[in-house]
């Protein structure tokens, strides 16, 4: 994914240093070429050897260190860099960098550099909160670097508050985000839904089904990626927040509904992923009574068919794609489902084959449109993202 990209790491000196290590981790095994360079309090709290185990390449501290091929090296780095990530950015590196102080290795290589600049602050959460602190983080972004929002929470030093750096697998979706696609989708607005929805029988119980969104989410994190605004209206999962994207929350089927229904009309394209729970509880007063006695019947009645809707209100322009789960006539069901729905495009899923359906990491599917199918090898869930969202645009 980011095979050919330059990444350079800025530590600086604080606690969460460390975690920086993750993350050159998984920025290599991205294929990216990972350049760290540290400050000297930074290397109080991690070895310049453990990022250079991990990257393969000499980790840079010293400003004036000739172990290296004859080049003006900060300057080498800053035209080598796609982006230039600064985590953990300290209190006292955010001064420099605001007002263009450069007096180490670190701070020079910054201010040579030409690439997107994102700093993920990390420090005790009163310092964090400081107005110099917050005059120093708005200088940077009137200069155009992007600011990561720390974490609230249990920090180092004992306090509780904003200041925690976010996780590395926060700041890998930053820089994936920033550099892993071309955006190709920039200005389409596209609505993805997502995960399962639960339909309340009692206090205690619901009916869902086994989604656990990983598709749906895959599919928004793909097209912000790509330069698209995103809004993502999902049921309850247990996956992060994609970055950039606009996330509508929601438990029930007509939930969904009405949400999809608000946004829908602006959408350029529309992907429903969810898997919705098809039917909802419906109780009389005489099954109140029963259950009084415990002996509830159960009457269901059908959800608010959101496809359908979709397909009958669809303005000119605008592209439907939904999801069609079969354990049987994948292809016949599949088409169906796109004629009678009015879509234009159906991806299926055969339930029965490995790898595919819910809760995997990969997926195994055919996009069906009215002109052809195209059967997918088994891939990745971002694959399978990146591929439908070619064939839509």
């Amino acid at each position: 994914m980011l095979s050919g990209k330059t990444v350079v790491l800025g530590v600086s000196g604080g606690i969460a240093a460390y975690k920086i290590a993750s993350l050159a981790s998984s920025l290599k095994k991205l294929r990216a070429n990972v350049q760290v360079i540290m400050t000297r309090n930074a290397t109080e709290f991690i070895t310049p050897v453990t990022f250079e185990s991990l990257t393969g390449n000499k980790c840079l501290v010293d400003t004036f260190d000739r172990n290296f091929e004859f080049s003006v090296e900060h300057v080498a780095l800053a035209k080598m860099a796609d982006i230039f990530m600064l985590a953990p950015a300290t209190a006292n590196v955010i001064a420099k960098v605001a007002h263009g102080i450069a007096d180490d290795m670190l701070t020079t290589t910054f201010l040579a550099c030409h690439c997107p600049k994102y700093l993920a602050p990390a420090m005790n959460t009163h310092m964090f909160d400081n107005p110099v602190t917050q005059d120093n983080l708005n200088v940077c972004r009137s200069y155009g670097m992007h600011v990561i929002d720390p974490a609230v929470g249990y920090l180092a030093c004992g306090d509780t508050g904003a200041g925690k750096m976010p996780q590395p697998e926060t700041l890998l979706n930053y820089i994936i985000h920033e550099i892993g696609h071309e955006k190709d989708l920039a200005g389409k607005k596209i609505l993805v839904t997502a995960g399962p929805t639960r339909e309340v029988l009692d206090p205690v119980r619901y009916l869902t089904n086994h989604s656990t969104g990983k598709m749906g989410y895959a599919i928004a994190k793909a097209a912000a990626s790509r330069g698209a605004e995103v809004t993502l209206v999902t049921g309850p999962v247990n996956l992060e927040k994609p970055v950039f994207v606009k996330v509508i929350r929601i438990e029930s089927a007509r939930e969904m509904f009405e949400a999809v229904k608000a946004v829908s009309q602006d959408q350029d394209a529309i992907i429903k992923a969810a898997a919705v729970a098809d039917y909802r509880p419906v109780f009389t007063a005489q099954e109140k009574m029963k259950k009084k006695d415990g002996q509830l019947t159960l009457a269901l009645e059908r959800t608010d068919d959101i496809l359908g809707y979709l397909g009958q209100n669809k303005r000119e322009g605008q592209f439907l794609c939904g999801f069609s789960m079969e354990t049987q006539d994948l292809v016949e069901n599949s088409r169906a489902k796109l004629i009678k729905k009015n879509l234009d495009m159906v991806v299926a899923n055969n339930l029965k084959v490995e790898g595919a359906g819910f809760g995997t990491d990969t997926n195994v599917v055919t996009l069906i449109t009215r002109q052809e199918e195209i059967a997918l090898e088994k891939m990745s869930k971002d694959q399978v993202a990146d591929e439908i969202l070619t064939r839509i645009f």
